[in-house]
């Protein structure tokens, strides 16, 4: 290690990155020698130096030279005797101007020239205003791995500091520049995601060396690891999203080895548009499978349904959401909402036939309301439904005593009972009874034969006013007996390496939430099984999640639900994800101190920037950037292959993909 540190000859490193510096100050050197001061880039001396920041003196003429220094660029630190050493340079990022020893005299200088309103200055005193002072942030240093001569290394910190007169300062060339941005990505599976841009500003910009630095990602910094997308709307997250899930779909073309979910909450990703052009779907008809709660007239889908006469549990209380949602108060319907339907693994878990008893009496009345409200059935499927195979107790069957049956039937016939209409109306028949006489008491005591919840249930399938469960017939359009095989058919294609997109466009945050639930808990539990049986390989699951805040809160506190699981777990089972969210305050901190990856656009509050950089420490010194430029797709950008932050002008997608 000794040798490769103290060699002088330069032949080892040929074939390393960091040789660009060598040719970059050899370029530089000649420059100098000629007086070529329109293709020098150095930029100043160095007034004072640490470990976490350097002082460097430049002046106007420098400055004019290499095309502005503006806030956020780039600088390297070189030794004054860079010819003596290996080649290696530490990275500075400007972050502010800074007073000179001379400030104050400078200052009375103007002052006194403007006063006497002198029109123009000597040479003498003109050469001594021109010079001025930048404050830079240390970034780290670059130079060529001691155990791998041809591979460019990077450290957080700097081997040594010595007095600020042997260092020089010079603005990289876009050879260099390339090194410093893409020089330490991985090299397997790189996509190019967009440019360097060190400020918004474009005035003058051709003189930048900067705006012709293609900036490039490796899609496996985001395989198996958490990524986000902050800003506010409409300045670029959902194009950088497509970038990446199109990066993923180019980079495993061969190996089809990363399925990815798409929650699609604005329809985006599965149908084109005027505003956003080409959809992620239409680029790659081959790769993506769209499933649709709505068809959309020019996009091929699948049907994405509930069959909530199957998830009784969980749309039991999405259609109470959908009521309250719609300003639906009474108290019938109030009632109504409040009752909890158990599911069937509870059911089946049950051991006091009593509790088994009430709990299938429930969803039958539960069934009778939709079948009411004309939701289309598969009787066989439900006679099928084992877990409420008791006893005498048919899932189709009401289970009334004769007692009860001929308290509602007296002398009349009581019909048989093997359909989901008899079995409606025989509950129609209770609940009028009850509507009629106020309860239906069972001689024993009599005591009410139906509880709370199977009367509120009841005082719905025949309320005393109102139309009951016909105000559910307008949410039949998220209904379809045949809707409980598309989660097996969706792990399937992204098992084969596909993008599934859920168009989930125009549906309520309680159907959003119940898709995302389903289909992350499966996605999650098929994975972990993977794990278990040593059958993961080289295969992930990328997710992809909009609106973040809704799924990750900082409020949460048990971190039991599927998706702190994914922050806490994901990486071990393979499981990816880019999340999307305006401000990372509302985000929950396990999750962002868990996160790899991050791409910032515009913040508004500082407050919001405050909450980034408390959470990775990479973006303190990039705060005023942030808060200021609103340049739709400039973001900042921190990748696992980056260390530091790398402003970044995002590619346009619709552009890019405009085949």
């Amino acid at each position: 290690m000794a040798g490769i540190v103290n060699m002088v000859d330069n032949s080892s490193i040929q074939n390393n990155p960091i040789r660009k510096v060598k040719e970059f100050i050899d370029r530089q050197n000649q420059y100098k020698s000629v007086a070529d001061v329109d293709r020098w880039r150095f930029v100043g001396y160095v007034l004072d130096i640490s470990y976490e920041s350097a002082q460097i003196i430049t002046n106007d003429t420098y400055k004019i030279a290499v095309g502005g220094i503006p806030r956020g660029s780039f600088l390297i630190l070189v030794p004054a005797n860079f010819g003596k050493v290996q080649p290696h340079f530490t990275l500075l990022r400007v972050k502010e101007i800074c007073a000179t020893p001379l400030s104050q005299q400078v200052q009375q200088t103007y002052f006194e020239m403007h006063k006497r309103s002198m029109p123009e200055l000597d040479i003498w005193t003109q050469a001594d205003l021109q010079w001025g002072s930048l404050r830079c942030d240390t970034l780290g240093m670059f130079y060529a791995d001691p155990n791998d001569v041809d591979k460019l290394a990077f450290s957080g910190d700097v081997n040594n500091i010595v007095s600020a007169h042997r260092y020089e300062v010079y603005a990289p060339d876009e050879a260099l520049l390339n090194v410093i941005v893409n020089g330490t990505v991985r090299n397997e599976l790189q996509e190019e995601i967009g440019h360097l841009r060190t400020m918004e500003c474009m005035f003058d910009i051709e003189k930048q060396a900067s705006g012709n630095i293609p900036v490039n990602v490796s899609m496996r910094d985001f395989m198996g690891c958490r990524t986000a997308m902050f800003g506010k709307t409409r300045l670029g997250k959902s194009n950088v999203v497509k970038l990446i899930a199109q990066g993923m779909i180019d980079a495993t073309k061969e190996t089809r080895n990363v399925g990815q979910l798409i929650f699609d909450i604005n329809g985006e990703y599965a149908n084109d548009s005027d505003q956003d052009n080409v959809s992620l779907r239409s680029a790659n008809p081959s790769r993506c499978e769209v499933y649709a709660l709505t068809k959309r007239p020019q996009t091929e889908s699948k049907e994405l349904k509930l069959n909530f006469y199957e998830e009784p549990s969980s749309c039991k209380s999405i259609l109470g959401t959908f009521l309250e949602n719609d300003g639906k108060k009474s108290n019938y319907i109030t009632a109504f909402s409040s009752v909890e339907l158990s599911s069937f693994k509870e059911i089946g878990q049950m051991e006091d036939f009593r509790e088994k008893s009430h709990a299938i009496r429930k969803i039958q009345i539960y069934w009778s309301i939709l079948h009411t409200a004309g939701y289309s059935a598969n009787e066989a499927a439900l006679k099928k439904i084992k877990e409420m195979h008791s006893g005498v107790i048919k899932p189709l069957e009401p289970h009334f005593n004769k007692e009860v049956m001929d308290m509602l039937y007296g002398d009349v016939e009581i019909p048989e009972t093997s359909s989901l209409e008899s079995m409606c109306e025989i509950y129609k028949k209770a609940a009028d009874y009850i509507n009629e006489k106020g309860d239906l008491l069972v001689e024993k005591g009599k005591k009410s034969y139906f509880d709370v919840d199977e009367k509120a249930l009841l005082g719905f399938l025949v309320p005393k006013s109102g139309s009951g469960p016909m105000m559910l017939s307008v949410y039949r359009a998220y209904h379809s007996q045949n809707a409980k095989d598309f989660v097996t058919d969706i792990i399937n294609l992204l098992e084969k390496g596909q993008t599934v997109i859920l168009d989930l466009g125009n549906a309520q945050d309680s159907i959003r939430k119940y898709f995302s639930d389903l289909l992350s808990s499966s996605v999650f539990a098929n994975q972990e099984k993977k794990f278990v049986n040593n059958a993961l390989g080289n295969s992930y699951i990328e997710l992809y999640f909009e609106e973040a805040h809704n799924l990750f809160p900082p409020s949460t506190k048990d971190n039991q639900d599927v998706y702190s699981r994914f922050a806490k777990e994901g990486a071990k089972f393979h499981i990816g994800m880019v999340y999307s969210t305006q401000s990372p305050s509302t985000i929950s901190k396990e999750l962002l101190v868990q996160t790899e990856n991050f791409f910032v656009g515009h913040l508004s509050s500082l407050d919001e920037v405050k909450a980034l950089t408390r959470t990775q420490i990479a973006f303190e010194g990039v705060e005023e950037d942030i808060l200021r430029a609103r340049t739709p797709g400039f973001m900042r950008m921190l990748t696992m292959s980056n260390r530091f932050v790398i402003p970044v002008q995002a590619n346009l997608y619709a552009l890019q993909r405009g085949e």
